[in-house]
C-alpha cells in the first residue's frame, strides 16, 4: 500500500458534511460547474461587446478596413509576384478603390441632381392621384380626415424634432467621414505591411501547435473574409445589373442611383436585395404608375430566386457554409447592435468566427493548404518599431 493510501481512507471514512467538494460532486455539482463557466463566458461576451460598442468610430472601420482588404489582396499579391515594388502595388490597388468608391459616389450624386426635379414633379402628380383614389374611392375616407392628416404630417415637418434630427444627420456625416478617413488609412497599412502586423500578433503564441493553429486561423480568416466579399460583390453585380436594366427600360426615374443601392444592398444576405428592390418599386409606383411597379416586382422576384437558387451556392461556395438561421440570428444581431453598417458586418464575421472555431477544434487541420505555410514565422520578422524605422 502507497504512502498516501492511510490518507485516502481517512478521507473516505470522513462524514458527507465534512467533505469539501461535497457540493461539486454527481451530476448536479457538474451540472453547476458548467453552468457557472458559461455564465462567466457570457459575462466577458457581454463586457467585451458592451466596450467595442464604446468605440465604434474606431471598430468599424478598422473591421471593414480588413474585410476590403481580405478582397483585394490577391490584386496586391499579383503585381508583387510581377516584379512590382510593394509600396507601388499597394498604392495602385489602393488607388484603384478609391477611384471606384469616388466614381460611383459621383455618378449617383449627378444623377439625383439631373433627375430630381422629374422626380418631384412625377411624385406630385403620383400623390395627387393617390389623394383622388382615396377621396373617391370604396374606403370610407372623408375629405376631412384627409386634411387632418396632411395638417399633422406638415405639424411634424416644421417641429423642433425633424430640427434635431437634421442636427444629428449633420453630425452622422462628419461621424462618417472621421470613419471613412480612418478607414482609409488603416487600409492602406493593412495591404503594405500585412504580413509583419500579423507576424507581431503570432509572438504571443509559443511555438508548437498553437502558433500553428493561430496561423492557420489567420490564414483561414483572409480566406474567408476574401472569397465571401468576392463572391458577394459578383453576386451583387448580376442582381444590380438585372434590376439596373430593368429600371433602365421602363424610364423608371433614378435608375442609375437605384442600381446602385441595389448592389449596395446585395451586401445584407437574405433581406438587402429585396429591400432595395422594394424602394425601386415604390418609386416606380410614384413616378410611372402601377402597371410598371408590378413589372419591376416581378423582376425583383425572378432575380431573387436566380439569386437563391443557383448563384448563391454556385459562387459563394464554401465561403459561407453557415446555416440560414445562423445568418438571420447574425443579421439581428449586428442590425440591432450597429445598424445598417452592423448587418453588413455580421455575416462575414460569423463566417470567420465558425471558420476559426473548426481550426481550433480540430475539424480543419490545413493540410490542404500550403499557403498558410508562407505566413511569416515571428522570430523572422524584425521588430515593427525597427521596421518602421
Amino acid at each position: 500500500m502507497s504512502a498516501s493510501s492511510p490518507d485516502r481512507v481517512e478521507r473516505d471514512t470522513q462524514p458527507d458534511h465534512a467533505r469539501p467538494g461535497r457540493y461539486w460532486s454527481g451530476a448536479l455539482g457538474h451540472a453547476g460547474q458548467r453552468s457557472a463557466q458559461i455564465l462567466l463566458i457570457l459575462l466577458l461576451v457581454s463586457v467585451t461587446v458592451y466596450g467595442l460598442l464604446q468605440v465604434t468610430l474606431v471598430v468599424i472601420p478598422v473591421l471593414l478596413a480588413l474585410i476590403l482588404g481580405a478582397a483585394i489582396a490577391p490584386f496586391v499579391n499579383w503585381l508583387r509576384r510581377k516584379g512590382w515594388p510593394s509600396a507601388l502595388a499597394t498604392g495602385l490597388s489602393f488607388l484603384l478603390l478609391l477611384g471606384i468608391f469616388g466614381g460611383l459616389v459621383t455618378g449617383i450624386v449627378f444623377a439625383i441632381r439631373s433627375e430630381w426635379g422629374d422626380l418631384v414633379d412625377q411624385a406630385v402628380a403620383g400623390f395627387d392621384q393617390l389623394y383622388d383614389f382615396v377621396l373617391n374611392g370604396p374606403l370610407p375616407i372623408d375629405q376631412e380626415m384627409l386634411a387632418n392628416a396632411r395638417d399633422a404630417v406638415i405639424d411634424f415637418a416644421t417641429s423642433s424634432t425633424v430640427s434635431s434630427g437634421a442636427i444629428a444627420g449633420i453630425s452622422a456625416a462628419t461621424t462618417f467621414a472621421t470613419g471613412f478617413l480612418l478607414m482609409a488609412v488603416v487600409l492602406f497599412y493593412f495591404l503594405k505591411d500585412g504580413d509583419r502586423i500579423w507576424a507581431f500578433f503570432l509572438r504571443m503564441f509559443p511555438e508548437g501547435d498553437r502558433r500553428d493553429k493561430a496561423r492557420l486561423s489567420g490564414f483561414r480568416v483572409m480566406e474567408v473574409l476574401g472569397g465571401y466579399i468576392r463572391g458577394t460583390a459578383i453576386v451583387a453585380l448580376v442582381d444590380s445589373v438585372c434590376i439596373g436594366a430593368a429600371l433602365f427600360i421602363l424610364q423608371v426615374p433614378l435608375a442609375l442611383p437605384l442600381t446602385v443601392i441595389v448592389f449596395v444592398g446585395s451586401f445584407i444576405p437574405l433581406v438587402g436585395a429585396t429591400a432595395a428592390g422594394v424602394f425601386a418599386a415604390l418609386i416606380a409606383l410614384v413616378a410611372n404608375g402601377p402597371v410598371v411597379a408590378l413589372i419591376v416586382v416581378v423582376v425583383i422576384i425572378a432575380v431573387n430566386q436566380l439569386e437563391g437558387n443557383f448563384l448563391q451556392p454556385v459562387v459563394m461556395g464554401k465561403s459561407l457554409s453557415i446555416h440560414a438561421l445562423v445568418i438571420l440570428l447574425a443579421l439581428t444581431a449586428g442590425t440591432i447592435l450597429a445598424g445598417i453598417v452592423g448587418a453588413i458586418l455580421a455575416v462575414p464575421i460569423a463566417a470567420v468566427g465558425w471558420a476559426v472555431i473548426k481550426v481550433w477544434t480540430g475539424e480543419d487541420d490545413g493540410e490542404d493548404l500550403d499557403e498558410a505555410k508562407e505566413i511569416p514565422d515571428p522570430e523572422d520578422q524584425p521588430e515593427m518599431e525597427s521596421a518602421e524605422k
